[in-house]
């Protein structure tokens, strides 16, 4: 070792730095993880791809279902969207979590640097991305097969949003507090539950009117519908589905914070 290099060593240029990276690169890089991991689940793209992509074309295509007045996939293609969100948001990030719980990720991942907020933060981007790619897609078939959207963008993120909200916040409280195997079963059999009566493909007058007075009340019917008013119909801001959204989101958020065990 050279003089000049032992005096660098000594003023410690070459002197260890520990330390984590800043939070924001950690929730960055655990997102970009997030997203990948999802994109290279089959059944994860089977839920948030396929079957939405599917149900689209064929709804639209083939009369199977009355939807009312208008070009079918004037109705459908807002219902498809929901649905998009919810098995992004709510079923996909369900199942991924709750077996992550069950391997022990979770309890790995929260003794390390990044903090737990942070790692939801990161799951919640994770979701948003592949939500935007959905959407992409989605619309381009949609308006291959004649889908003629109206109404204000703002109000369709609004009601995305807060749709994304509630469906993590569900989807989180389930995979936080039941096992893996249970999770996987609830949240595939709520994915087609609410696929049947949701409003999705099927309108909600089609329920006898007790039924739709509940079923109206779904995270899923109140953003099925609320986009449906503005792309179809041209409204304005659909306060009603807006706040519907949004107390499924203070719950659902608040019940995963609450109740979310990561063992």
């Amino acid at each position: 070792m050279t003089a000049d290099t032992q005096t660098e060593a000594r003023s410690g240029t070459y002197a260890p730095r520990p330390g984590a990276a800043p939070v924001g690169r950690m929730i960055a890089a655990q997102a970009v993880l997030e997203t990948k991991m999802l994109l290279r689940n089959g059944e994860q793209l089977l839920l948030t791809v396929v079957i939405p992509s599917l149900l689209l074309v064929l709804f639209s295509t083939v009369d199977i279902v009355d939807t009312g007045e208008g070009k079918a996939v004037d109705f459908l293609a807002p219902g498809v969207l929901a649905l998009a969100v919810m098995s992004t948001a709510f079923t996909g990030q369900a199942i991924a979590t709750g077996f992550e719980r069950r391997y022990g990720v979770l309890k790995r991942l929260g003794a390390s640097p990044l903090p737990r907020w942070a790692l939801m933060t990161a799951k919640t981007l994770s979701v948003l991305v592949t939500e935007v790619l959905q959407i992409v897609l989605l619309t381009a078939i949609a308006l291959a097969l004649g889908w003629s959207p109206h109404g204000n963008p703002v109000s369709v993120l609004l009601l995305l949003v807060l749709g994304t909200a509630a469906f993590s916040g569900l989807g989180l409280l389930m995979a936080g507090t039941l096992k893996a195997e249970a999770t996987l079963a609830a949240a595939n059999l709520v994915f087609l539950l609410l696929l049947v009566g949701g409003g999705v493909v099927v309108p909600l007058d089609k329920f006898p009117d007790a039924a739709q007075s509940v079923l109206g009340l779904l995270p899923i019917s109140a953003l099925s519908d609320g986009l449906r008013d503005v792309l179809q119909d041209g409204a304005g801001l659909p306060w009603g589905a807006l706040g519907v959204l949004a107390a499924w989101a203070v719950l659902g958020l608040g019940a995963a914070a609450r109740f979310f065990r990561w063992e």
